[in-house]
């Protein structure tokens, strides 16, 4: 037991919630039913595998290395800012990475990453370069896209301070922030860059209060989002009855899986404050059968951590088959 503790803690290794550990993470997926039929409650359980390939997932880099957000001499893609104007006349900034070469790529159209703040924050902080409060994306990008480790994409980073709840809204009542994507942000990335404007090729991911955005938008819209990335949130307890309530028809929806082109991701530290409203929430979706991944490293709500599950996630997002 004493061995097993030091390798949770081991800053290099990733954990699954459920224990397993190697340098290829797996996800949970519906298990092998019973002669007798199903279990009980098995929400979505289906006899036969979804369609979709479950995706390995490469080790996370250890705490200490800096190296794959570091500025290095390969080629670099570039951040704009740019603003839209909301259905309500505001107009709010977009910070909006292209990847390189996306100036002299002629009508070749990319897959786009929606990549959301958390509370307290805006839309510099996933590409700011400071270790404490930024998330280096540009530089993740530019280095993994080097190395021929992701696919190239555009990365779309809103603003939703003062928009985006921990209120897990009822079915075809949008809340403000989803209202936002559908009716504002979406429309004007599609007609400002050159965009595969299908839910296959639309990601979306968020930290802390982020994770809601993930959860109450492209859960709800998976119309429109195809992959689904949650970095340190989940439901607080007074908000999971209501979420179980509120999403019940999805949740025990029979294709959902066929609908998620990746396992839902759940990533968070073994001391984050949000630990257990992530686990809670991550319990939800498995004891229905739908698939995720679920992540533990080491250390808690911070972007040392934020920035290694955007390095670990970008690598599997948009396969090449579409």
């Amino acid at each position: 037991m004493r061995h097993h503790h030091s390798i949770l803690r081991s800053p290099a290794v990733a954990l699954l919630f459920a224990g397993l550990t190697a340098n290829s993470l797996w996800a949970q997926a519906p298990a092998a039913a019973p002669a007798g039929g199903p279990p009980p409650n098995s929400g979505v359980y289906n006899a036969h595998p979804p369609a979709h390939p479950v995706a390995i997932l490469p080790a996370l880099p250890a705490p200490e290395d800096t190296s794959f957000y570091a500025e290095r001499a390969v080629p670099h893609g570039r951040v704009e800012v740019v603003h839209y104007k909301t259905s309500a006349g505001a107009e709010k900034p977009l910070h909006v990475y292209l990847p390189p070469g996306y100036d002299v790529s002629g009508d070749v159209r990319y897959p786009v990453l929606y990549l959301n703040h958390g509370g307290g924050e805006n839309d510099t902080h996933w590409t700011a370069t400071n270790p404490k409060s930024g998330g280096f994306t540009h530089r993740i990008l530019d280095n993994l896209l080097a190395e021929g480790k992701a696919r190239p994409m555009i990365v779309v980073m809103p603003n939703t301070g003062g928009v985006v709840s921990g209120t897990p809204p009822k079915l075809g009542e949008d809340d403000a922030c989803t209202r936002e994507y559908l009716q504002d942000i979406l429309p004007f990335v599609d007609a400002h860059y050159r965009t595969r404007p299908n839910r296959e090729s639309r990601a979306i991911a968020g930290l802390s209060m982020g994770g809601f955005v993930v959860l109450n938008t492209g859960l709800t819209h998976l119309e429109t989002f195809g992959e689904l990335y949650v970095f340190s949130s989940g439901y607080w307890p007074d908000m999971l009855t209501q979420f179980k309530t509120n999403f019940a028809s999805l949740l025990s929806d029979p294709t959902i899986n066929e609908r998620l082109r990746q396992p839902i991701y759940f990533g968070v530290g073994e001391t984050d404050i949000a630990y257990l409203n992530s686990m809670k929430t991550l319990a939800v979706f498995n004891e229905r059968g739908i698939r995720t991944f679920s992540v533990l490293s080491s250390h808690g709500h911070e972007w040392l951590n934020w920035r290694r599950y955007l390095y670990q996630t970008a690598q599997i997002m948009f396969p090449a088959d579409r």
